[in-house]
């Protein structure tokens, strides 16, 4: 995205201090928007913020939890009293998990779909209620290669992110003619420390998960960056209740 193709625009990013939720709240920054970014650790959030200052940036950090409405509540308050406005939204915040049926947990369901369902639920209501107060925005939410198909023994994870692509779609509809466009971007697997869980570092499980795409390697947080920063421009005005498959190509096998 071209430098000051956001200037004057505010960025939120929730699950911003690691992996592609920084690299985002970063691209933003370096196409001009300030940016704020949320999450749980404070000492990589403060990391965050100080990067983008140092690439001539302006952003801010809030600590907050999803699965809190009165932190998130809190937090687009913050956006909009620090900068005056919302206008674009990233809810990027996630947690995996694995384990086959009959490992599963009631605890393990709850605090999954708090986190990647009810906290993108509850942040879209929020940013929403900004973005009406000053005529529009855009958000995307961050779906999954694992909500568009199914994957052995990450029943909770698929389920929680087949839920996103529904609330992506129903908000969508319910704003679209507010001049809010809601979308979302569907990653394959990325490097990361969350894949690192998911897969490990090395073996097996690895080499089999990079073998189901195509590409033949995994994505990076900025290409994946690269696909929200499109989704909440002007050149996808026309894009609502979409999903951005940016996969290499697990989803087209």
């Amino acid at each position: 995205m071209e430098h000051n193709s956001y200037a004057n625009k505010v960025a939120f990013v929730t699950g911003g201090t690691s992996g592609i939720g920084k690299a985002t709240a970063i691209a933003f920054a370096d196409a001009g928007a300030k940016v704020v970014l949320t999450g749980r650790r404070e000492k990589e959030g403060a990391a965050v913020v100080a990067e983008i200052k140092k690439r001539g940036g302006e952003a801010s950090f809030i600590h907050t939890d999803v699965t809190k409405e009165a932190d998130v509540k809190a937090a687009v308050d913050f956006t909009v009293q620090t900068y005056g406005r919302l206008d674009v939204a990233f809810n990027n915040a996630g947690i995996e998990m694995v384990g086959s049926l009959d490992q599963v947990t009631e605890e393990q369901y709850q605090n999954t779909f708090n986190i990647n369902v009810w906290g993108v639920l509850s942040s879209m209501k929020h940013e929403v209620a900004a973005m009406q107060k000053t005529g529009g925005g855009a958000i995307v939410n961050t779906s999954s290669e694992f909500g568009l198909v199914g994957g052995a023994s990450a029943s909770i994870y698929v389920g929680s992110k087949f839920a996103v692509e529904g609330l992506t779609k129903s908000i969508a509809v319910e704003v679209a003619k507010q001049n809010i466009r809601v979308n979302a971007v569907a990653p394959g697997a990325v490097q990361t420390d969350m894949v690192d869980r998911f897969v490990g570092k090395e073996g097996e499980a690895r080499d089999d998960l990079i073998a189901k795409h195509p590409i033949g390697r995994f994505g990076t947080s900025e290409e994946i960056a690269a696909a929200v920063l499109y989704l909440c421009s002007d050149a996808a005005t026309f894009t609502i209740g979409s999903t951005l498959s940016v996969d290499g190509g697990y989803s087209a096998w």
